[in-house]
């Protein structure tokens, strides 16, 4: 087990989905307090297992809705699986909802900070990067303005400059590498490479077939939440071509 980064035994998740439409939050405590709400079980993902080696590229592939963003979540920790285990064997950097935790009323310099902080670095720690991450992110000149008045690639490439300003033992991407004009794209692609050349674990979610083709060692493919094909890659892309 020492070669093995991620290791996802048996896990299922379930929500509870409103069978009522509630306009309000008023309308949900009545409703709560009356017992008069209905729930309908959802299970986003059913009973999937599987493995990634220390330095692997291993990509996740399915159509919308198939579990792709309930499963990254869970592995990063931000969802605890109904049923199964997670082990994680190294530091993890999710790339999911880019400046998900900025506050929008606050300049890029501080959102830095802030942001780095939730990923459990210092300030030290983001004092020596924070030059690194504005050059990255090509923000020096709106560095004290406040994030309300960004555009949403300029919050994403901020957000990225941030989350891999690190070099993390496991990466996770989540269909990220959409950020910012085709230059910018460009840049978040080299720098993924790098990291994967340098020995980090990286897990990929993407609709592209060429960019699993190009990046993955090995993949799955996910549908309505169970494993449908796992291992080779050209194997798991005809089975994605025929859902």
């Amino acid at each position: 087990m020492d070669n093995v980064a991620i290791s996802v035994q048996n896990v299922s998740m379930q929500f509870n989905l409103s069978k009522d439409k509630i306009s309000s939050l008023k309308e949900y405590v009545v409703k709560a307090l009356k017992r008069e709400l209905f729930f309908e079980e959802f299970w986003a993902l059913k009973d999937v297992s599987f493995t990634v080696d220390r330095g692997e590229v291993f990509g996740i592939m399915g159509l919308n809705g198939a579990g792709k963003s309930t499963l990254l979540k869970i592995i990063a920790g931000v969802f605890k699986p109904t049923l199964g285990d997670v082990h994680i064997n190294g530091e993890i950097s999710p790339l999911l909802e880019l400046g998900a935790g900025f506050d929008q009323e606050l300049s890029a310099r501080t959102n830095v900070y802030m942001n780095g902080a939730m990923y459990g670095h210092s300030t030290k720690y983001m004092d020596e990067r924070y030059d690194e991450i504005m050059d990255f992110a090509e923000l020096w000149e709106f560095e004290d303005v406040a994030l309300k008045n960004f555009s949403s690639g300029m919050k994403g490439r901020l957000g990225f400059a941030v989350a891999t300003s690190v070099k993390p033992d496991i990466l996770i991407v989540d269909e990220i590498l959409g950020v910012g004009d085709f230059k910018f794209k460009e840049k978040c692609e080299k720098r993924i490479t790098e990291m994967i050349s340098g020995g980090t674990t990286v897990l990929l979610v993407t609709h592209s077939v060429e960019k699993i083709r190009q990046m993955c060692s090995r993949a799955m493919l996910l549908e309505k939440g169970k494993l449908i094909s796992i291992g080779d890659v050209d194997e798991v892309i005809k089975a994605y071509g025929d859902i």
